[in-house]
């Protein structure tokens, strides 16, 4: 128990040393991050629904022997 103890603070100790993170990683204190997208307005999620009837499934046979590939499998 004390191993495993030691094998997971013995990184975390080393990390408290580590140098500062370089410029080049990103941050979100950017002054120029000024969004130009305006408000969107609300929009329904079933505003654009339409009802559609089922309808009676078509003759498949004929279709698929067309496509299907011509040989003795």
């Amino acid at each position: 128990m004390k191993l495993q103890f030691l094998v997971a603070a013995i990184p975390l100790a080393a990390s408290g040393c580590a140098s500062t993170l370089p410029d080049v990683v990103a941050t979100s204190g950017y002054p120029d991050a000024v969004s130009d997208a305006g408000p969107v307005a609300y929009r329904s999620p079933v505003g654009d629904y339409v009802h559609r009837m089922p309808v009676d499934p078509k003759p498949w046979r004929e279709q698929n022997d067309a496509q299907a590939k011509k040989g003795g499998a």
